[in-house]
């Protein structure tokens, strides 16, 4: 029997419940009560053995040695035809300045000088940064530097500091010092505290036993549960369903919730995000000769700039044409300060739209497509996956053979028939998860493409398991995550979805929702687990401490609010 929890679940309080929300940019974290969580850099910085291998994680996607020029110029082309056959919201046609006007003005431009300097470096104190702090460190300090998650899920390589042991310490040591530097929470009083683990909808099993080890085990939290954040997304925006779009800094996932269940079969993954949007837009400003012409992306600040340079300039707003002129300043220490004035185009809004051409994101290399793996088994845990559908295949076999003997008195019965079905090893009814028609079909990418944003959309909802789920689908898809913060591209997306939307749900009303409840779509996935966490119906998903240490992942399988 499950070991029953010390403290009853009546004096449990928000205050004491921490949110943790791992993203492979941003770590997300703070209690239930809070109204927003800790923003901070999900990274830690080890000082390096003398003689040891140097390693650092890099803050962008580094460009690909392998991709086309060609190919993306001919993308970028055809992504600016179709801008400029479109027309404003007063019905004139969008006209665009020519890119060489563009970059005569920037090769002209020259910085003015704001001030001296842009401060100093920050000379590290311990052999361990973590968070922010990374980014005050000189780049000649000997430090390795390392991002736990990366495309989604966790950071495993074959580099030093690659192994899942080593990730698990990088976490361990990245969340308590948040802890206690942010909340005065000691590491000894974490076991008069719960932990709600925020996990990708694609999950690996394996990194899930690693991770919950880590808060039961490791950090002593007195109990915890895990939840998909594509869930927790519907629970921030207070939907019942909807066809969850979460674009993060380095993925970009879709998969269709209903009552907290996020269906198995619409599940998908694709490997890029904001990063690569920065990434894109960079190589369109150089393109117009981008006057800040020592601007690196191996350079930690530079690639902090070129972020904001994104969120500032970029739109998809159609009414804005020709050329806009804009200034930014760069602060680096030991520099001086400059204040730059460029001019930019339509540039600004084919780097978002790389969302639906995401030819162009070859720029930062070959993008996987992932979907949710079956279970192969545990041998941890005896009644796993195979073992359930093992016994539910006996049974409809002995519900089989026993029908086939009362029927047998049935006249005019041909008993042949009974017989060969009886002995039909083939008949397997697997109620894991509705098994439909068109539950095995593959997510379909063209050769040589990579799946757009708007078509991993709509094959997601093509895949739920009944129509009636499909319309209602389509009435609500619901933007979270923060690499999609464009003015204008949640009606862009509205019109691509609604031109390629079957015929038999275009009647339905298509609506997307962008900012739920006026909150930062970054944030709807932490505020929404904050508000599961205090549910009264929350309380039978706690796992404890001691139960995991004598049950293991079988507490999983019976107790985490989506299918193991």
């Amino acid at each position: 029997m499950p070991i029953q929890p010390e403290t009853p679940p009546e004096y449990c309080h928000s205050k004491s419940i921490i949110v943790i929300h791992p993203g492979s940019l941003n770590l997300r974290i703070g209690r239930a009560s809070d109204l927003n969580p800790l923003t901070i850099l999900h990274a830690i910085a080890r000082r390096c053995y003398p003689n040891g291998h140097r390693y650092r994680d890099t803050f962008l996607p580094p460009r690909s040695e392998l991709c086309h020029t060609q190919e993306l110029e001919d993308t970028r082309l055809s992504v600016s035809h179709t801008l400029q056959s479109c027309l404003q919201s007063d019905g004139r046609r969008r006209y665009a300045t020519p890119p060489q006007q563009i970059a005569a003005f920037n090769r002209r431009s020259q910085p003015e000088v704001l001030g001296s300097s842009g401060g100093e470096w920050v000379k590290p104190e311990g052999d361990v940064v973590v968070g922010n702090d990374i980014l005050r460190i000189s780049p000649n300090e000997n430090f390795n530097i390392h991002f736990p998650f990366r495309r989604g899920d966790l950071n495993i390589h074959t580099g030093p500091g690659g192994s899942m042991t080593s990730i698990l310490a990088d976490l361990e040591t990245i969340w308590l010092h948040i802890l206690e530097t942010h909340y005065n929470i000691a590491k000894k009083d974490l076991r008069l505290y719960k932990a709600v683990l925020i996990i990708p909808d694609i999950y690996n099993r394996t990194y899930l036993k690693e991770l919950t080890t880590l808060l039961l085990s490791k950090m002593e939290f007195g109990s915890c549960f895990l939840v998909q954040d594509h869930v927790a997304a519907t629970f921030g925006s207070g939907l019942s369903y909807a066809c969850v779009v979460d674009i993060g800094d380095q993925k970009t996932s879709v998969s269709c919730v209903e009552d907290g269940i996020c269906h198995f079969n619409t599940r998908v993954r694709m490997d890029y995000g904001g990063a690569d949007i920065t990434q894109t837009f960079f190589w369109l400003l150089q393109k117009c000769a981008f006057p800040y012409k020592s601007c690196n992306d191996d350079n930690k600040l530079d690639t902090m700039l070129l972020r904001k340079l994104k969120e500032d300039f970029c739109h998809v707003n159609l009414d804005i044409c020709g050329s806009q002129e804009k200034t930014f300043i760069i602060r680096q220490p030991n520099s001086p300060i400059l204040q730059y004035t460029i001019q930019v185009g339509d540039e600004c809004i084919v780097a978002p739209l790389s969302l639906f051409s995401p030819e162009l994101f070859g720029i930062t290399g070959v993008k996987a497509v992932h979907t949710q793996k079956r279970s192969t088994g545990d041998p941890e845990d005896p009644h796993d996956e195979n073992y359930l559908r093992e016994i539910r295949r006996k049974g409809i076999k002995e519900n089989l053979e026993q029908s086939s003997s009362d029927l047998l008195n049935e006249p005019y019965y041909e008993q042949t028939n009974i017989q060969n079905n009886a002995n039909d090893d083939d008949i397997v009814v697997d109620t894991i998860d509705a098994v439909v028609p068109n539950s095995d079909k593959e997510f379909i990418i063209n050769p040589g493409q990579i799946l757009g944003l708007d078509q991993a959309i709509l094959q997601s909802i093509d895949r739920c398991p009944n129509e009636d789920l499909k319309r209602k689908m389509y009435g609500c898809i619901l933007i979270v995550g923060g690499g999609m913060k464009f003015a204008g591209i949640a009606t862009w997306l509205q019109n691509r979805i609604q031109l390629q939307i079957p015929y038999v749900y275009r009647a339905e009303q298509l609506d997307i929702i962008i900012n739920p409840r006026d909150m930062d779509s970054a944030m709807v996935a932490w505020k929404g687990a904050s508000i599961m966490s205090c549910l009264e119906t929350a309380q039978e998903l706690w796992i404890h401490n001691k139960e995991w240490e004598k049950y293991g992942v079988r507490m999983l399988r019976e107790r985490a609010p989506f299918t193991w």
